[in-house]
């Protein structure tokens, strides 16, 4: 059944691409960077393919304004300088719109609101939500520096200090990932969108505990000023209103099976 959904919403997408009057970018070739470690929306699957929300969302925008899309590959650190510095087109990684951000790229509109979670091993007792992590002195998070989640780390469940030695560094989401699993580390802060992936793909490995501590947008970023803004933004929310959006997470949500 949502196998039928998402190929509806694929119909009604060629449809809206004459009814909306989308621009017609002429073929213009374009290269995304992504990390390609932050499933469902962009991963390698169990054959090294990079599937996942993102390439979709990313296939289905081409079609309505007729790029061509080539991908690259970065580290997250490395990415949003990059993007800003003009060496890619665009930006993809699960990135959340923020101001300060802003001042280096800018942002589509919103594609996705998800929530920030704790992501522990399936076994853990030490503790069940923020206040009782940060009560314990002995209990390390991982982090990727300069993301949503260290700087919620840092000031919604730490004491406020960057350099709190409490905070592992790591320089991918899939390290950090492999420190918890390993026991290096205690907890993982995360969208919802992500960490709910590698739970499904644990085998009970690691779980969610504890309340959500606040939500967050996704967009793509560009370098400032990029003339891609205006015609992706329209895309986007043709797709959000013929039900392709909703239907890509049907599908990497709902029926998706990591390991797959």
């Amino acid at each position: 059944m949502h196998r039928l959904i998402l190929a509806a919403a694929a119909t009604l997408a060629a449809a809206a691409v004459q009814a909306e009057g989308l621009p017609d970018l002429g073929g213009r070739e374009i290269v995304v960077v992504t990390e390609n470690a932050y499933p469902p929306l962009q991963f390698l699957d169990s054959s090294g393919t990079a599937v996942g929300w993102e390439y979709d969302a990313m296939a289905e925008i081409a079609t309505r304004l007729n790029l061509r899309v080539t991908y690259a590959n970065s580290s997250w650190d490395a990415m949003i300088p990059a993007v800003s510095q003009g060496q890619y087109d665009m930006g993809m990684t699960g990135i959340t719109i923020r101001e300060d951000r802003r001042e280096m790229v800018d942002f589509s509109t919103s594609y996705m609101t998800s929530q920030m979670l704790m992501l522990v091993r399936g076994d853990e007792d030490r503790f069940d939500d923020a206040a009782s992590f940060a009560a314990d002195a002995d209990l390390l998070m991982a982090a990727q520096p300069g993301t949503t989640p260290f700087y919620v780390g840092v000031y919604e469940v730490l004491d406020g200090d960057e350099a709190n030695p409490r905070i592992k560094l790591y320089e991918t989401f899939g390290a950090t990932v492999e420190a918890l699993r390993a026991g290096d580390v205690d907890m993982i802060l995360t969208d919802g969108t992500a960490g709910q992936g590698y739970v499904d793909a644990s085998g009970g490995a690691l779980r969610i505990v504890g309340e959500p501590l606040g939500t967050e947008d996704f967009g793509f970023i560009f370098p400032k000023g990029s003339d891609l803004v205006a015609p992706i933004d329209a895309a986007i929310e043709s797709m959000r209103a013929d039900g392709t959006l909703e239907a890509l997470n049907v599908r990497w949500f709902l029926d998706y099976k990591m390991g797959e």
